[in-house]
């Protein structure tokens, strides 16, 4: 193989930066909640100052993207959200009794960073559960969950979470991520 000359390595490395880049700015845009030409230029100038001063690893995209089951991952935790924000709501309103919660470990699938990521994400939109910690080499999560009040509901807070994977893995997985879903369905 022959060896990478150096402007291909620096286009492999912005092109590499840019979608942590453009998610910067767009998070910039929806923190202030405008989509205006001024939030998307303020939004510019800090996603290249903090790109330029703090390390942000490559972003690798397997390339799959399945828009049927992405829309369907997008409707799923548009429901979670409500759903969960309706459980919640009724927690702090009702009455006043000693509300139990869990911290549960989940050990993901993936392997993949952006997979570990979003569903990290959709974890954190979703009321009542907050993610504490991430461990990158045994691809688990650390999440606090409210409502749990026995293992069997432990259980079902872990089945959730892995269901949330499971969409995001098939709308935008990589093949091998795929293929441990299909491995796991057969066994």
């Amino acid at each position: 193989m022959a060896p990478r000359s150096r402007g291909s390595v620096i286009r492999a490395r912005i092109l590499s930066g840019l979608l942590p880049f453009l998610g910067l700015i767009l998070l910039w845009m929806l923190l202030w909640g405008q989509f205006t030409w001024l939030a998307l230029l303020t939004g510019a100038a800090l996603a290249a100052i903090v790109s330029i001063v703090f390390y942000l690893p490559a972003v690798r995209f397997s390339g799959h993207l399945d828009p049927l089951r992405a829309i369907w991952f997008l409707v799923r935790l548009a429901v979670d959200m409500v759903v969960a924000s309706i459980q919640v709501a009724g927690i702090a309103l009702g009455p006043k009794r000693l509300q139990q919660s869990a911290v549960i470990q989940v050990a993901l699938r993936t392997r993949s960073d952006i997979v570990m990521v979003f569903t990290s994400e959709a974890l954190s939109l979703v009321p009542g559960s907050i993610l504490l910690d991430v461990d990158r080499e045994e691809a688990t999560l650390l999440i606090h969950t409210i409502g749990v009040r026995d293992d069997a509901a432990a259980e079902l807070a872990k089945r959730k979470v892995l269901e949330t994977e499971r969409r995001i893995i098939l709308a935008f997985g990589s093949r091998d991520d795929r293929a441990r879903l299909d491995q796991e369905a057969t066994t």
